[in-house]
């Protein structure tokens, strides 16, 4: 597995991922375009992609803009095998580099992404919209969740 910085060229793949998901799948693919991945990965902020035989199976990306996770997702073929994981701990790495603002993220309910949130620390913060679960992440709590780590 190879963990990097996405490039242009990963928005085909990056989109492939993403519409491959079964759980908080896009109810129309044409939602996100090419240019949106474009704008939140390189004007908004920054991504990551894993990649193994040189496919991309994953992807993270974080908006400093709106001070969100716009994407965290792994191909179905390739989960559990800790890659989420790893994209979340870089993207988070990065984003409280950058600000010491509190990020968020919406997710839908009773999916495996809920769990995985919570398990990463992140706290409950009532509704995104009417069909998504709000969770939030500060600074303090990152540190703290890092700061456990290397004890």
């Amino acid at each position: 597995m190879i963990f990097r910085e996405a490039q242009p060229t990963d928005i085909k793949p990056i989109q492939l991922v993403r519409n491959a998901v079964t759980e908080n799948a896009l109810s129309n693919p044409d939602l996100v375009t090419d240019a949106d991945c474009m704008e939140f990965m390189f004007e908004r902020g920054k991504g990551w992609v894993c990649e193994m035989n040189h496919q991309i199976v994953g992807f993270a990306i974080a908006d400093l803009k709106e001070h969100n996770i716009w994407a965290l997702f792994v191909h179905p073929n390739h989960d559990k095998k800790g890659i989420g994981k790893v994209l979340h701990n870089l993207m988070l790495t990065w984003y409280f580099l950058q600000t010491k603002e509190t990020v968020w993220l919406g997710t839908a309910p009773g999916t495996r992404a809920e769990e995985f949130y919570k398990r990463m620390g992140w706290q409950p913060a009532g509704w995104h919209g009417t069909k998504e679960v709000k969770f939030e992440m500060s600074y303090r709590q990152w540190q703290q969740i890092q700061a456990t780590k290397t004890l």
